[in-house]
């Protein structure tokens, strides 16, 4: 009997043996797979963080780009403005000493004036300060050149010294300022430095 027991002994450990083989296999196994799933949900974390860093890149240089190109439309209509502007008065000042097309040259220049303001309120939104300083100062210098020019009137129609005197003034008065603003927009666009 007691090979009997001994038999029965060994093949209960054999079977036990097998058995707990099979279960020490399985758990490995399925620990094994529970780090390969961590692992993979953490490679794709990592992936989602690095989507969602280049999304977020990607938006900031379109809403740079965008800000630019109105930025840059902005410029140049008040650019554009503010030359048609001094141009129209010089045509009026033109109109003034040759005592021909009067009315048509105030009208023009009225529309000039017109279309600079609504420019001007546009940068106004649009503009960093560094523009905005040196655009309040050539609107500046264009309003009172504007003021000189509209108390003229018909009244020196065909006196050619005063209103060649005043085109002078207009020119040494309001174009240079009128280019300082353009050079800040330029530099605030990056095509030059704002020397």
């Amino acid at each position: 009997m007691s090979g009997d027991w001994t038999g029965l002994a060994i093949a209960v450990v054999g079977v036990v043996g097998t058995l707990g083989a099979a279960l020490m296999t399985q758990n490995r196994a399925d620990r094994t797979k529970r780090l390969e799933l961590r692992a993979a949900a953490e490679q794709r974390q990592e992936e989602r963080r690095h989507a969602e860093a280049l999304l977020g890149a990607e938006q900031a240089q379109a809403r740079q780009r965008e800000s630019l190109e109105l930025r840059r439309r902005c410029y140049i209509d008040l650019n554009t403005a503010s030359r048609q502007y001094l141009t129209s008065m010089t045509n009026y000042l033109h109109a003034l000493r040759q005592d021909t097309d009067v009315e048509t040259s105030l009208a023009q220049l009225e529309t000039s004036r017109s279309a600079y303001r609504d420019s001007y309120s546009e940068a106004q939104m649009i503009a960093p300060r560094a523009v905005l300083g040196v655009s309040s100062t050539a609107k500046t210098r264009l309003n009172a050149a504007y003021g000189k020019v509209r108390k003229l009137g018909p009244s020196l129609t065909g006196r050619a010294a005063e209103l060649q005197a005043l085109e002078d003034e207009l020119h040494q008065e309001a174009w240079p300022y009128v280019g300082q603003q353009k050079a800040a927009m330029r530099a605030d666009l990056g095509i030059e430095t704002a020397d």
